[in-house]
């Protein structure tokens, strides 16, 4: 190589090796400077100097990217891991022709290097001056959305729920689901009397208006009579003799008895002067308080059948002291000892009771009553006899017996005034009483037996119906053996 090669050497900055064989292309003198040559790249470890006296701006941060996992080595420190897929973080990429600003390596060699240009500073960015802020308060920042659950809704945030979306299905067991009423069509009860019942017949079923507005109310009545009961209940009947008391009680013990067949319904005779209560339910019937009080082999209900008598209507009787020949005065233990053997059989029990307040009986009588039924004639000596009766009641402790009290205007001879009973029952309904009437009826003439209350005029057993609603509002709900009935 020549002394020229070597000067040009010199003056190109050339490094290589000498036995290489590159020769540069000759230069031609066309202008006194040389352009400067162009550089290899820099290396990837060069880190660009801060050479700006003032701090600058941070750059704009990169657009997050998923680096490349590189191989675990275990042996290989981490810090000797080459980097194969980039140059390391903070190395200036390949913009162009190398200048003071992307020069390689570190300022300490720039001044080694020939025909370099000097690194120049740049001046720092001028900020633009702020906006000024108008005084005044604050404007609020906006609060972010609530966080709603997954298909909740709310106001500007949620479209309200569809109307016609289908409902959540229904809870609950699927037999409690099935309603009869809604499977099955409803029949209408036909009509039982009146042009309803002749409409009816006449078109063969095919016209049925329903029950009339009467037969409706005494459907009521009847179910208020079939309500629930529970323990025993003992109901006693007072009046004047010759107003038919002894009547009125046979005829609410039938009506017990017809509509509550799942109960037993017994007639009790505790009138001391010759009751004929026995007479007119049945009169074949031979026992007494006497066999039924010294009978120690009532086990079954087979056993005390045979002491009582019954009628068609299925109420069962208790008679009293029947014949004047031998004559046996009832006494309070006997009448007692009785009655607490029916107790075991019998559920609604009818007392037909003397007629004389101070009697022994009467007063033991007393004492185990639920309800009490008081008779009257329609007119003026029949009501003030009643009202006597319920003033001696109310005068010896029972005030909540009268509560439980029904009145009966009964009309046994069919001569009774309607502006008299209209005023009778306007006085008894004024003291807190329910007051009944009970129209004439051929049926409960005196002296004959009533086999049930099928007989009955239409009207009279409507009356009755009323009367054993009235006293079945007093039943017990509850078990009453230890209640106390005073």
């Amino acid at each position: 190589m020549s002394d020229r090669d070597d000067a040009l050497r010199r003056e190109l900055g050339w490094t290589g090796p000498e036995e290489s064989d590159y020769e540069p292309a000759p230069v031609e003198p066309t202008s006194t400077h040389a352009a400067a040559p162009l550089l290899s790249r820099p290396p990837v470890d060069f880190v660009p100097p801060d050479t700006t006296p003032q701090e600058q701006a941070p750059p704009p941060e990169p657009p997050p990217s998923i680096p490349l996992r590189e191989p675990e080595r275990p042996n290989e420190p981490a810090d000797q891991v080459p980097r194969r897929y980039g140059p390391p973080p903070g190395t200036a990429r390949d913009t162009g022709p190398l200048n003071a600003a992307n020069r390689p390596g570190p300022p300490q060699q720039w001044a080694q290097q020939p025909n370099w240009p000097a690194p120049q500073q740049s001046p720092a960015p001028q900020q633009p001056p702020a906006p000024q802020q108008p005084r005044g308060p604050r404007p609020a920042a906006p609060r972010p959305p609530s966080h709603q659950p997954y298909g909740g809704w709310s106001p500007g945030h949620y479209p309200p729920p569809d109307p016609r979306a289908a409902p959540p299905p229904p809870t609950g067991s699927y037999a409690d689901r099935f309603r009869p009423d809604d499977l099955v069509p409803s029949r209408r009860i036909p009509p039982a009397s009146g042009w309803r019942r002749v409409l009816y017949r006449m078109t063969f079923g095919l016209v049925n208006v329903g029950p009339s507005p009467e037969e409706i109310r005494q459907a009521e009545l009847e179910a208020r009579i079939r309500g629930v009961l529970r323990g025993h209940y003992k109901i006693g009947v007072m009046g004047k003799g010759g107003v038919g008391k002894t009547t009125v009680s046979a005829s609410i013990g039938s009506i017990f008895a017809e509509l509550r067949q799942e109960d037993r319904v017994v007639a009790i005779d505790a009138d001391t002067s010759f009751g004929k209560l026995g007479s007119r339910v049945d009169p074949k019937a031979v026992g007494s308080y006497w066999e039924l009080a010294s009978d120690q082999h009532l086990d079954t209900f087979a056993d005390v059948r045979s002491r009582v008598g019954n009628n068609a209507a299925g109420l069962f009787v208790l008679a009293g002291e029947a014949s004047p020949a031998r004559r046996r005065v009832l006494d309070p233990a006997i009448y007692r000892e009785a009655t607490s053997r029916l107790d075991r059989y019998f559920t609604i029990s009818i007392i037909d009771c003397s007629s004389t307040m101070d009697s022994p009986v009467t007063q033991e009588v007393l004492r185990d009553l639920d309800a009490l039924v008081v008779v009257s004639s329609p007119w003026v000596d029949g009501a003030a006899t009643a009202g006597q009766t319920m003033d001696w009641l109310a005068n010896r402790g029972q005030s909540s017996l009268l509560r439980r009290t029904v009145v009966v205007l009964n009309d046994s001879d069919g001569h009774a005034d309607k502006r008299t009973r209209g005023i009778l029952t306007q006085q008894f309904a004024g003291q807190g009483q329910v007051v009944v009437e009970v129209p004439f009826d051929g049926h409960l003439r005196p002296g004959g037996v009533i086999a049930g209350t099928g007989e009955l005029a239409p009207a009279t057993r409507r009356k009755f119906i009323e009367i054993a609603a009235a006293l079945a509002e007093h039943f017990p709900a509850s078990d009453d053996r230890r209640r106390d009935r005073h």
